[in-house]
């Protein structure tokens, strides 16, 4: 979508979007990748079924079973590198790190130095990739021609415990739709356009992002149907322009299980695992099958999903139902076909 604007984009990191040749990020926009092809647990040891881990370059493995405790810090002086590259043109870095996925790693600068052990030495070797990163942008002097977006993919992974990090409050983790594994932090910079110590408590996706860096890039979206929306208005004034999306519907694989409209959020049943014993020290833990009922939460006054109002509220149970139903049916209609490659 950028390339066409003269950007120079970078994929540093995990990818995880298909390991073959085809499905590489530089076979779809990207000039450079660098970092593993998918998780960093999917080795050996793990599964017999998984090859041995290789770091990547390009389309080509340039390492096998890489020292993880180096990668945050590779992956940032890759970064910085590319940024210094194209300093005098515009840019797109996408530096997805491979912590703090299980299994955690962390370099000898950070090992034993957080109050919370390996967990902690993780997310503060993470912190000093992003401070490295801003700095090198701020020294280049492109600070207010830079937006920085920073979040996470899913919630906490529960089940290992100290290793798996904490969704405080919010109800379950990774793996599931409710809060604890769909709300993730995002801390947006971009100095001079977002106002500085803002906040924002409008419902946001990151399907919203790629509407939005087309709409401030004016680069041209897909011809196909999306689900994101421009929250650029938004971003400039979070506290006189809402965010165009009303509704999110969360979905577990193809499952459409949940969805919430302003402050209501209405599960229907289906199955979730749950934690029964919580694993230590990168030991998974155990756990077990259960499921919801049809279950409405008003998450204005209950971000813990704990007080199930759906029986004091039929007429919202009943409009978020038809939401669920028409979206889905929606869905249905417009989804693509996965692609296929002949792999010889």
């Amino acid at each position: 979508m950028l390339k066409p604007l003269g950007y120079a984009t970078a994929c540093i990191g995990k990818w995880h979007l298909g390991y073959r040749e085809p499905f590489l990020p530089t076979r779809h926009g990207f000039d450079v990748f660098f970092g593993i092809p998918y998780s960093n647990d999917m080795r050996p040891e793990n599964n017999a079924e998984y090859p041995d881990l290789p770091l990547m370059e390009g389309v080509n493995v340039i390492e096998i079973n890489p020292d993880q405790s180096q990668l945050t810090k590779r992956y940032t002086e890759k970064a910085i590198d590319f940024i210094s590259q194209n300093q005098e043109k515009p840019f797109f870095l996408y530096l997805p790190h491979s912590m703090p996925h299980v299994p955690l790693y962390v370099s000898e600068k950070f090992h034993g130095k957080s109050s919370s052990g390996i967990y902690g030495d993780v997310i503060s070797e993470i912190d000093w990739s992003v401070g490295e990163i801003m700095k090198k942008i701020n020294d280049l002097g492109l600070d207010e021609n830079t937006l920085i977006i920073f979040t996470s993919d899913n919630g906490p992974w529960l089940e290992y415990g100290n290793h798996g990090g904490s969704a405080g409050e919010l109800r379950e983790g990774k793996f599931t739709t409710f809060e604890g594994g769909q709300r993730v932090p995002c801390i947006m910079r971009w100095p001079g356009t977002i106002p500085e110590k803002s906040n924002s408590d409008q419902i946001i996706s990151t399907l919203d992002i790629l509407p939005t860096i087309a709409a401030i890039t004016g680069a041209n979206l897909p011809s196909r149907q999306i689900d994101g929306q421009d929250i650029g208005h938004h971003l400039k004034n979070p506290e006189t322009e809402p965010s165009p999306r009303k509704v999110f519907f969360y979905y577990s694989g193809y499952d459409l299980q949940a969805v919430r409209s302003e402050q209501w959020k209405l599960h229907k049943p289906h199955p979730y695992r749950s934690v029964v014993k919580v694993g230590h020290d990168g030991k998974g833990g155990e756990m077990t099958g259960k499921e919801t009922g049809w279950e409405l939460y008003d998450l204005d006054h209950d971000i813990q999903e704990k007080n199930n109002l759906a029986d004091q509220y039929p007429d919202v149970v009943n409009r978020l139902t038809k939401m669920i139903e028409e979206f889905d049916q929606q869905l249905i209609k417009t989804k693509r076909p996965a692609g296929v490659v002949a792999l010889h």
